[in-house]
């Protein structure tokens, strides 16, 4: 319990009516949580406004409103807080009521278009190995410690977030790493935390259904970068063109890391194949078991902030040197006939490009690459051409296929992504809307030492359909493959 008055310090005001001396057992911004004593936070919401939900969250037990219009008929011993900004409010109030978990933690976050997943999930294994107190917050799961939690949203609800950061302090962790959106940033998801540093991974087409433009989508990283303090640290990617940018006007100390230009932490690659790879980063070489380009440049920024940290350079690659690939981040299997499988949630056209190009510069002989690919609906467009031309360019044969359909006609999208194949790979172009048969007829067309990408899932479990999320595992079904081949 808590005091509404404390639970509101920091926060702007516009106006009150009632008691702010009341104990609040909780704050939500649903009204499915809110119960006995709560405050209700109403939240305009992309499709709903939750201010229409104020006399259901009352009659669930909450005892105080804040809201940004005022509501009608409520009941006098409700307590009502007027604010010109709630999204804002929310991430304020949230931290006061768990006591401002972020400012207990060394809490840093990752946001990019490309590779927060890998950043974030390899930061909290070094940690986690050296420490035994590290929290993760990502796009695949949530961990305190080594217990995981389920993962809903790249970066969670303000409430959320700040009641997870809360339970890392209570069970004794000392460092946390989060992947941090766009949309979060947007949402202002992150409003009331306390960053000891920030990392840009990279910047490519996404998201743009959201932002609607490429600048408004790169300057919802950037207000990320801006809103940390002098205190923290500022690390981005040197080789990225909008690296930069994400450092200007930002108050932190800046780093830089890359592979190409000059800067702080650099890498190079000596050695690479689908077992690992051989880097050297700042004059230390170590092997990894990840591979490609890509997670080059993840592992230059996860060293770089365990340096930045304070923890040893040495101790840290050893680390590295044992970290597996994260699920669904170019993870391969190989049949037992000699074809290699490689799930990869490559869901951008940037992102499919480097996994393939990465395919490209690791196959040894004359393999022939076979990709299976599709685009998930209610999303970005724009990119469904850019998909399918990537995929033809750089792949023998593709397989247009569902990824998650959401409220769409895959049908329709497949047909959408057929408008970037070129003429002359049409032939060599097949559209499977079913997802499962078009991993099946994936293998069917392999010869021994073929490689399949398929890519847009990655560590998915499911497939959305008209709303409702079927089982559906890209990886298991590779392995069922395996099992055909075998009987």
């Amino acid at each position: 319990m808590k005091l509404l008055s404390e639970i509101l310090y920091g926060c702007p005001i516009l106006r009150v009516q009632g008691d702010t001396h009341l104990a609040i057992s909780g704050v939500s911004i649903h009204t499915y949580h809110v119960k006995k004593d709560f405050l209700f936070i109403a939240i305009r919401g992309t499709k709903t406004d939750a201010h229409q939900f104020i006399p259901t969250a009352i009659e669930q037990g909450a005892v105080a409103i804040i809201c940004e219009y005022w509501p009608d008929q409520i009941p006098e011993n409700i307590t009502v807080i007027q604010v010109s900004d709630t999204r804002k409010a929310a991430g304020i109030c949230a931290s006061n009521f768990y006591d401002n978990p972020s400012s207990k933690l060394k809490l840093v976050g990752v946001t990019g278009t490309n590779g927060k997943t890998t950043t974030v999930t390899l930061l909290h294994y070094v940690f986690q190995q050296a420490f035994g107190s590290a929290g993760l917050i990502s796009t695949v799961v949530n961990k305190i410690k080594n217990k995981e939690y389920p993962s809903a949203l790249t970066t969670p609800d303000p409430v959320s977030l700040q009641e997870m950061l809360h339970e890392m302090v209570k069970e004794g962790c000392t460092h946390a790493f989060m992947e941090v959106s766009s949309i979060a940033v947007d949402q202002k998801r992150i409003e009331g935390i306390n960053f000891t540093g920030a990392v840009f991974t990279n910047l490519t087409h996404d998201h743009l259904d959201y932002h609607g433009t490429f600048e408004n989508y790169r300057d919802a990283k950037k207000k990320f970068f801006d809103s940390i303090g002098k205190h923290a640290f500022a690390l981005t990617n040197k080789d990225d063109k909008n690296g930069l940018y994400m450092l200007q006007n930002c108050n932190a100390k800046h780093f830089t890391y890359g592979l190409k230009h000059q800067a702080d932490f650099m890498c190079k690659i000596l050695e690479k194949d689908f077992e690992g790879m051989h880097l050297r980063i700042n004059s230390k070489e170590f092997y990894t078991r990840l591979t490609g380009t890509f997670n080059a440049y993840n592992l230059t920024a996860v060293f770089a902030v365990c340096v930045i940290l304070g923890f040893d350079e040495q101790q840290t690659l050893t680390i590295l040197s044992l970290a597996e690939p994260v699920r669904g981040r170019f993870q391969y299997y190989r049949t037992s006939d000699g074809v290699t499988g490689v799930v990869d949630y490559a869901h951008t056209p940037d992102a499919l490009e480097n996994v393939l190009n990465t395919i490209h510069d690791i196959a040894v002989k004359n393999e022939k690459i076979i990709t299976v690919v599709g685009c998930g609906g209610n999303r970005d467009t724009a990119k469904r051409s850019l998909m399918a031309e990537i995929a033809c360019r750089l792949s023998h044969k593709v397989i247009l296929t569902s990824d998650n359909p959401r409220d769409e006609d895959p049908k329709e999208i497949i047909r959408q992504m057929q408008e970037g194949v070129p003429p002359n790979m049409k032939s060599n172009v097949v559209c499977i809307t079913d997802r499962k048969e078009a991993i099946l007829a994936a293998k069917q067309m392999a010869a021994p030492g073929d490689i399949v990408l398929i890519a847009g899932k990655g560590h998915e479990t499911y497939q959305e359909i008209k709303g409702i999320k079927y089982p559906f595992d890209d990886m298991e079904i590779w392995k069922e493959t395996d099992k055909q081949t075998l009987k």
